[in-house]
């Protein structure tokens, strides 16, 4: 079965926390024009701009990613959380986003990856960051973790 789940890991501090260290991240990111916070345990991080599904504000969230081709690849895991992150609901309603990713800003459109994409993905993404496959194992059957695809947008 791997690692257990960790108690109370859906509970209202472990989202706190979360909430709280991805705040902090996305401004020690800018504060040093991505010196600080542009990595986590050797990973590159991407900062991902989408718009509130309820506010219509513009919502930032670091996120490790994968360069396929053009494509930025993100992986909605909410560190194995039982629920999608919002940030990827707002992009289910609103896929017209940004990233950021070596101080450069780029638009882009949102989509899941169609289950053949994550097929050939997921081994690629856990490879970058091994703990995606132990928080899959942590949701089980309550959801499958999207792979979401930022593709360039050319509007």
């Amino acid at each position: 079965m791997g690692i257990p789940r960790p108690p109370g890991l859906d509970g209202w501090h472990s989202k706190l926390i979360v909430k709280w260290m991805s705040d902090a991240n996305v401004w020690l990111y800018k504060k040093t024009d991505g010196r600080w916070g542009s990595s986590f345990r050797g990973v590159q991080v991407v900062l991902l701009t989408v718009t509130g599904r309820k506010s219509g504000e513009p919502r930032t969230k670091p996120l490790l990613y994968l360069r396929d081709g053009d494509d930025v690849v993100v992986v909605a895991s909410t560190g194995g959380m039982a629920r999608h992150p919002q940030w990827y609901l707002n992009l289910e309603a609103t896929p017209e986003c940004s990233v950021v990713i070596d101080n450069v800003e780029t638009l882009r459109r949102a989509r899941t990856a169609t289950p053949d994409e994550k097929v050939r993905l997921w081994p690629l993404l856990n490879a970058l960051y091994s703990d995606f496959e132990m928080y899959q194992q942590w949701v089980g059957d309550a959801r499958e973790i999207p792979v979401v695809i930022l593709e360039p947008r050319t509007d």
